[in-house]
């Protein structure tokens, strides 16, 4: 095998969430800053996130109104 092709192995690479929490796991970089974890997502905390549906729909009504009163002129 040639030398020097592979690059450094970190077996407790620091993994940093932006919601505070950290945790080792092995990389090729020593940091590791990560935006969601197993500790913040909404899947493993159980926590969901409402989506305001009914707005959604009522803005999507209100653009096909605007679109057919535009057609009947």
């Amino acid at each position: 095998m040639k030398k020097d092709t592979h690059p450094t192995y970190y077996p407790e690479a620091k993994v940093t969430c932006a919601c505070g929490n950290t945790f080792t796991a092995g990389s090729t970089v020593k940091e590791i800053k990560v935006e969601i974890c197993g500790a913040c997502h909404p899947f493993f905390t159980g926590k969901e996130k409402i989506l305001d549906a009914a707005g959604r729909v009522e803005k999507f009504k209100a653009r096909e109104a605007k679109k057919s009163a535009t057609k009947k002129k």
